[in-house]
């Protein structure tokens, strides 16, 4: 426990202050900047002292967190280190072992296949350039060194070729690799109002040493203040670190362990986002992360905030597009899915060109890394509101990357906790298992004790409802709710196959009546053995968890939970004399009927009063939660209805499909009720998203989410096929959250 606490404490302390690497490569050109007024001595003296203090024993620079071989990243450091001592005469033992080391690694330089730092082909070129100006001599054959310089001679030829403003800031932002070839004019125009270039201190730095600016000597002087002798590759990035935290937390599971840290950055971010602050708005994977992270954690932002980057061609101008930034990409498709209105253009349009710019990437050769490969795949395929969170946890933290790291003119680790969130999250999911196990060996006694499953007509779906509450109802301590939840599935599947083809008319009118009746029922009343189990089943648990509730609440609200189940019979009554007497009713007559029908009602409603917020009677006669209730069972009703088109229509059943076309007079095909549906459907989603992130409402958060769980694990259950009725569609999923232990990633 106390391991567990130790860990819990120093994710707190890292979601709270930003800890930054110190780079070896930006302290570098830092330490080339020169006193103003006195071009022969440093204006950094510390860092030119790090620099000295710091060489690795093969004679390298660089924090090496990531690897223990030579790469990229750790030559371009080694390179800066080298020219900065040279700059200043000092250090000659630790020049000469830099370029030894340099010299017996130089092959990685022209290895196409091995990872570089943004720019490396104009930085790193230039720099050594640079160094051979400076009479610097490298112990490598001039032939290759020929071969470096003539790649940096095609870079620049090519920036010439064709101007853009994508081009211009990458442009800027190698300035180090260029140095007076550029027009510090036109640099000088992405100087941000901290007085840094891009927030980097060696770009900053390299345009200080071509190009006087006391901004930029002020920026500088504050991160060497801040930092000390040695500063990070970027500065600030506190609000890109701490949204990468709250991200992170929220995917792999564990975010309601520092609710009270993720609300104090969400609070600090939305307070930023509002001031328009340039440390979100001019990063394009900032400004995406915080606008879908904010909105669905309800913080009221507007998607106008990103019309900067709605169109294609305005990221294609930005640093991040020129790059084609894969990460920039996927974090701005994610944004434009967290749409709660139709008017929402912008969003519309990000996730149109976002969404070609990723299927194009998966396609084309060459892409790199598998871990990000496999997310774009995944976030194309199962949009955010079609999956199940337990489902999800389990693979983000079988695909957890503890040594993440971002590559920019150098590589730095935005968190210096994964191991231990890794760790934390493994344990708690673990843990959750074994609580699912016994709690579905629980259900399943309950089952065989009420004899439900001696009822030949109805489905056996335990699993799959146990599925629905684990897999979204998640945390340990909320059993009840999740008991409550598959219990109510279980019955409503009950109750469902009884009035289709479990009962006779004479059953189902009499169920209806024990149910109106309820404690003034006989043991007498019963019509048959099947009304009896049914009858009994539905009796003992809704009393039971009647009883449960009213405890919690302080009030009682078994009648709720029996009105509610009363309302469902009589609706499926109607449907089936509709089906009786051939009545086909309007398009209007079925839905109305049909959101009630298509059973929700006593699985989600009984389950809020079990997640730990108190409801009274007015929250429950609210139109706020009647019209929560309307819109999500109008997304299910309407999703089982083009999935089982078929199927029903071959039972001589009508669904909304079916009547639109009907009532079309012949205008409307099959195919073209299914779209009008699917766009209905769209609505109902957007419509329900917006109700449950409205703050200060009637019904309180907590309870919303179920109504937004529920309507995702539809969309998830009726993604491609009617999941729910087909036999081994969900299986996998039941293992994978109950059963399967995680399978880490070595």
């Amino acid at each position: 426990m106390q391991h567990t606490d130790g860990r819990e404490a120093r994710i707190k302390k890292q979601l709270q202050q930003v800890e930054l690497s110190p780079s070896s490569y930006d302290t570098a050109w830092v330490a080339m900047v020169p006193l103003p007024g006195s071009p022969g001595t440093p204006c950094f003296p510390q860092c030119v002292e790090w620099i000295l203090l710091n060489q690795q024993d093969d004679g390298s620079w660089g924090i090496n967190e990531f690897r223990s071989s030579a790469n990229k990243d750790i030559l371009s450091s080694t390179l800066a280190c080298v020219l900065a001592l040279k700059k200043w005469n000092v250090g000659h033992e630790h020049m000469r072992r830099g370029l030894h080391f340099i010299g017996r690694n130089f092959s990685i330089v022209m290895d196409e296949q091995i990872a570089a730092p943004i720019g490396f082909n104009v930085i790193f070129p230039g720099m050594l350039r640079q160094a051979i100006t400076m009479g610097l001599q490298f112990p490598v054959r001039q032939t290759d060194i020929d071969v470096i310089l003539h790649l940096w001679e095609m870079e620049v030829k090519r920036f010439d070729a064709k101007k853009s403003c994508g081009r211009e800031a990458y442009m800027a932002y190698v300035a180090e690799g260029l140095g007076n070839l550029l027009d510090w004019n036109e640099v000088m125009k992405f100087q941000r109002k901290n007085g840094s270039l891009f927030n980097s201190p060696s770009t900053t730095a390299a345009a200080l040493i071509c190009n006087y600016d006391d901004k930029a000597l002020g920026y500088l002087n504050l991160v060497v203040s801040k930092f000390g002798s040695a500063v990070p590759t970027v500065y600030p990035l506190n609000i890109y670190c701490q949204l990468s935290m709250v991200d992170s937390l929220e995917k792999i599971g564990i975010s309601h362990h520092f609710s009270t840290e993720v609300k104090g950055i969400l609070d600090m971010t939305y307070s930023f986002w509002l001031q328009r602050d340039e440390e979100i708005m001019l990063d394009v994977a900032t400004c995406a992360m915080a606008f879908r992270l904010l909105r669905m954690n309800g913080y009221d932002v507007s998607s106008d905030e990103l019309s900067h980057i709605a169109e294609a061609s305005a990221f294609h101008d930005s640093l991040q597009g020129y790059l084609n930034d894969t990460k920039s990409i996927l974090e701005l498709y994610r944004a434009s899915k967290v749409t709660v209105s139709e008017d929402e253009l912008i969003l519309d349009n990000l996730g149109s060109w976002s969404g070609s710019l990723l299927t194009q990437k998966l396609f084309s050769d060459g892409f790199p890394r598998i871990s990000t490969y496999a997310e774009v795949e995944y976030a194309l395929k199962f949009p955010f509101y079609a999956t199940l969170e337990r489902l999800e946890h389990k693979r983000n933290i079988e695909h957890f990357d503890a040594r993440d790291s971002h590559m920019m003119n150098t590589e730095y680790l935005p968190c210096h906790v994964n191991q231990e969130l890794l760790s934390l999250a493994v344990e708690d999911f673990t843990f959750s298992q074994s609580i699912y196990r016994d709690e579905l060996q629980y259900l399943d006694s309950w089952v065989k004790e009420n004899k439900l499953d001696q009822l030949q007509f109805a489905r056996q779906k335990l699993t799959y409802c146990y599925l629905s509450a684990a897999a979204t109802i998640f945390p340990p301590e909320l059993s009840d709710a999740r008991m409550s939840w598959a219990k109510n599935a279980v019955l409503t599947t009950v109750v469902d196959d009884f009035f289709d083809i479990g009962g006779s008319k004479e059953e189902l009118e009499n169920l209806i009546a024990l149910v109106e009746k309820w404690d003034e029922h006989h043991k007498d009343d019963f019509y048959s053995e099947q009304v009896k189990i049914v009858f009994c089943a539905l009796y003992t648990t809704v009393n039971q968890l009647g009883s449960m509730a009213s405890a919690v609440q302080n009030r009682c609200v078994r009648n709720h939970l029996i009105e509610t189940w009363l309302q469902l019979l009589r609706s499926m009554m109607t449907e089936t004399k509709w089906q009786v007497t051939q009545y086909v009713p309007t398009v209007e007559e079925y839905m109305t009927n049909g959101v009630v029908s298509f059973a929700l009602g006593p699985i989600v409603l009984p389950a809020l009063y079990f997640v730990g917020e108190k409801i009274s009677e007015c929250v429950v006669k609210d139109q706020e939660h009647s019209e929560l209730f309307r819109v999500m069972s109008t997304c299910g009703r309407l999703l089982n209805d083009i999935q089982g088109f078929e199927r029903e229509g071959s039972e001589g059943k009508l669904n909304s499909v079916s009547l639109l076309v009907l009532h079309s007079g012949g205008s409307m095909s099959v195919e073209g009720a299914k779209k009008a549906i699917e766009k209905n459907i769209v609505t109902s989603r957007r419509d329900l998203l917006r109700l449950v992130l409205k703050e200060d409402t009637v019904v309180p958060r907590a309870c919303k989410e179920l109504f937004w769980k529920m309507c995702k694990i539809l969309h998830l259950f009726y993604f491609q096929t009617d999941g729910f009725s087909s036999p081994k569609e969900m299986a996998s999923a039941v293992d994978a959250v109950i059963n399967e232990p995680l399978k880490l990633s070595s």
